[in-house]
């Protein structure tokens, strides 16, 4: 450093060199430089040797104040090295440092910059063959760390680290998986914005959990294996929000598009929850009391036309849950319970929803293959999850819709039902549920042709007159317990009288496109070979079917084969007034003689004969979900009685209860369901 006061040099064996001349020279050993550069305000004025020369800054220089001192990447990377090393034999201090690196919130003040958590993760790529179980702890803060809000490169950076370790370190297969799908559900709008990164949408945050998913499963294909029960593991939570389930399912769906391997799982997973939410509906709605749950269906649908305009899931202008506007400490008793199957009817809607937008593609398809893969899985989901739910209620519409795109596809579901229902070794339960399903399917569905009405008709009636052969000689009387397949074939076959009457006459066909009944009045039909053969050998059997099959069920069909000259069994409905079902039934469960009518006791008198009587669960009744009841559009038989039938209404009315009917108008309700929705 060269001083401004001026320095006399004096060499040694020199010739003194006079004082006046040491003024007037100043010898320097550096170069002197050029001033002409300066900036200096005015004339050029002669230096003043006793002031220190004026110095000016430029403003264009861009001062940074330096807050804390960054290590390099080099100085990291030894760092880990030494602290994962240190770790091993017992000394924890860096290795609670490296943890506390990605343990720490990246909204703290202690929170890493982002250059230095990226130079920690490339420290932690290069050192991940020393990750091993003993490391687990720092392993997990890593994953569970702050990465999806962060910028593309630390992305790349945490997906390669993601891919390393699974291959390195097979024991975090899962873990790695766990914590990508539990990015699923719906997430928060916080995530995607950290302090000192761009800020990233909720879909761009649902794309990179994808990504990272991808990457894994690619890279490690028995990976796939590992995922499925950790996708059914990470499933909401029946009581979580709507917008937490539409999110997860949805999410769900597009794993199907980069991991084929795992579609029949995930489908099934959604389906199974669907299932349990529409049960639990079907309970809650029965729980509650009558006044409420009369207007439940009513009020669903005015909740779920306001909100059909709230969007999808991935709107960023809000990050709130529909379900959680009102407070619950607001809610009494009552209101909180109707609150709570409001909340459960809107996640059937949107999850059903989202599934008949799934398959609609396949059905739609000109591919054939497509077509009946799609109706495998329906139908699988069909019998080991839906069949054996009992009072499972809009689920197993996706089939319904479904299985009417063609014909090949109705017969194939309706042979499907008859193959089950007709199965001696499957339990009682589930042939009677088949046969519900078949008889409601057949019924209700708007495409199912004439032909596939009478022959399921046949089917049904040579499958009764043997089971008759089988019964008669040892009944005596009408026993649900000991003829139950008997008495759901038989109400199956009413059940289809009652709403495809017109199918099952000669002229059948000639009126398969008219909706106008009123056709049939002119003279009474002739009935196709068989019906009234099969109508009377059942009715007037041992078996009593009419006493034991639902009462609504039994009066409309009553009424309509009396008005188109069918059969008359009003005598017969009469009669069945006067007899107690409690003196046929129970004898076999208490061991007693099989043909030993059972005795009347002060308990079993306090139970009436509908304790005893075959349910009216027919699983196609009205489909009311505000939603998804676009997709059923057109594929529905509603009910509309017999023209010309209301003024023998009011006669017969007389002789049978108002509650055993159905109705005549079109609300369609007590076709078979006592509940509404």
């Amino acid at each position: 450093m060269v001083s401004i006061t001026p320095s006399v040099l004096r060499p040694v064996g020199l010739m003194s060199i006079p004082e006046s001349e040491s003024l007037s020279r100043r010898p320097t050993l550096i170069r002197k430089r050029d001033s002409t550069h300066l900036d200096i305000e005015g004339d050029a004025v002669p230096p003043n040797p006793g002031k220190r020369p004026k110095v000016t800054f430029d403003t264009d220089v861009d001062v940074r104040v330096l807050g804390e001192w960054e290590k390099g990447p080099e100085l990291i990377r030894e760092e880990v090295r030494r602290a994962i090393a240190k770790h091993a034999h017992g000394d924890n201090a860096g290795y609670d440092r490296v943890k506390e690196i990605f343990s720490v919130e990246p909204t703290s003040e202690d929170a890493p910059s982002p250059t230095t958590i990226r130079n920690y993760m490339l420290a932690l790529l290069t050192n991940v063959a020393s990750l091993n179980k003993s490391c687990s702890g720092l392993v997990h803060a890593v994953l569970e760390s702050q990465w999806l809000g962060r910028d593309e490169d630390y992305l790349a950076l945490y997906i390669r680290f993601l891919g390393t370790l699974v291959s390195a370190q097979g024991g975090f297969v899962g873990a790695a998986l766990r914590i990508l799908v539990e990015n699923f559900t719906h997430l928060p709008l916080v995530n995607g914005q950290l302090p000192n990164y761009p800020i990233i949408a909720r879909s761009q945050l649902y794309i990179r959990a994808h990504l990272a998913l991808k990457y894994l499963l690619q890279l490690i294909p028995s990976a796939s294996g590992v995922v499925s029960p950790i996708l059914a593991a990470a499933f909401p939570h029946p009581t979580d929000s709507k917008r937490a389930h539409v999110a997860y399912v949805q999410n769900l769906l597009k794993v199907i598009h980069y991991a084929p391997e795992l579609r029949s799982d995930i489908l099934a997973l959604i389906t199974e929850r669907l299932v349990k939410i529409d049960v639990q509906v079907q309970v809650d709605v029965e729980e509650l009391e009558e006044e409420v749950g009369e207007g439940l269906a009513e009020d669903v649908a005015k909740l779920g036309t306001a909100h059909e305009g709230l969007g999808a899931m991935d709107s960023e202008d809000e990050d709130f849950d529909d379900d959680s506007v009102t407070s619950d400490e607001e809610l009494d008793e009552d209101a909180q319970r109707l609150k709570d199957v409001k909340s459960n009817v809107e996640k059937m809607d949107a999850m059903i929803d989202i599934l008949f937008a799934y398959y609609h593609p396949f059905f739609t398809s000109r591919k054939l293959e497509e077509k009946d893969t799609a109706l495998e899985i329906l139908l699988s989901h069909f019998e080991n999850l839906i069949l054996p739910t009992y009072r499972s209620r809009h689920t197993q519409f996706l089939l319904f819709h479904f299985a009417q795109t063609t014909p090949a596809l109705i017969e194939l579901f309706a042979g499907a039902c008859v193959a089950i229902a007709f199965a001696k070794s499957r339990p009682a339960i589930i042939r009677q549920s088949a046969a519900a399903y078949l008889a409601s399917f057949v019924a209700r569905g708007k495409h199912v042709p004439s032909q596939v009405v009478q022959d399921v008709f046949d089917i049904i009636g040579r499958e009764l007159h043997i089971l008759l052969t089988e019964y008669e000689a040892t009944c005596r009387g009408p026993d649900l317990r000991r003829y139950a397949t008997f008495y759901a074939l038989a109400q199956a076959l009413l059940y289809i009288f009652c709403f495809r009457w017109q199918d099952l006459t000669v002229d059948a066909e000639d009126y398969a496109d008219d909706d106008d009944v009123a056709a049939f009045e002119e003279k009474p039909p002739t009935w196709a070979p068989g019906v009234k053969e099969t109508f009377s050998r059942i009715i007037h059997s041992p078996l009593n079917p009419l006493k034991v099959c639902s009462p609504n069920i039994v009066g409309e069909f009553a009424k309509i084969a009396n008005a188109r000259s069918l059969t008359y069994v009003f005598s017969l409905l009469e009669t069945n007034k006067r007899l107690r079902l409690s003196r046929f039934t129970g004898s076999a469960s208490r061991g007693s003689t099989y043909s030993q009518p059972s005795r009347e006791t002060a308990l079993s008198l306090k139970n009436d004969d509908s304790y005893y009587q075959l349910d009216s669960y027919f699983p196609f009744d009205p489909y009311h979900l505000p939603k998804s009841k676009r997709w059923i559009e057109g594929d529905y038989v509603e009910w509309q009685g017999v023209p010309d039938l209301e003024d023998q209404r009011d006669d017969i009315d007389s002789d049978s209860e108002s509650n055993d009917e159905l109705p005549s108008d079109g609300d369609d309700e007590g076709t078979g369901t006592e509940e509404s929705d």
